[in-house]
């Protein structure tokens, strides 16, 4: 008996943060629960993120609460 080994074509899918590589037979046949599990196949679009610089904040005290003793002549 011989074993053939092929190279298997993978995808990348993602859901979320999360990556996973999985056979593309295995996607095709199963693409519906993929896709119901929240999974889609990962896109080679870079996107590019848009940095905004944030104004420092205002620096604002608390008063201290002064105790006032009533009792105290």
């Amino acid at each position: 008996m011989k074993l053939v080994e092929t190279k298997e074509e993978l995808i990348t899918l993602v859901k979320g943060n999360k990556k996973i590589q999985r056979p593309l037979i295995d996607y095709k046949t199963n693409k519906a629960m993929w896709e119901f599990r929240g999974y889609k196949p990962e896109e080679n679009n870079v996107k590019e993120e848009k940095v905004v610089e944030l104004k420092p904040k205002k620096k604002t005290r608390k008063k201290k609460d002064v105790r006032i003793d009533l009792e105290k002549d």
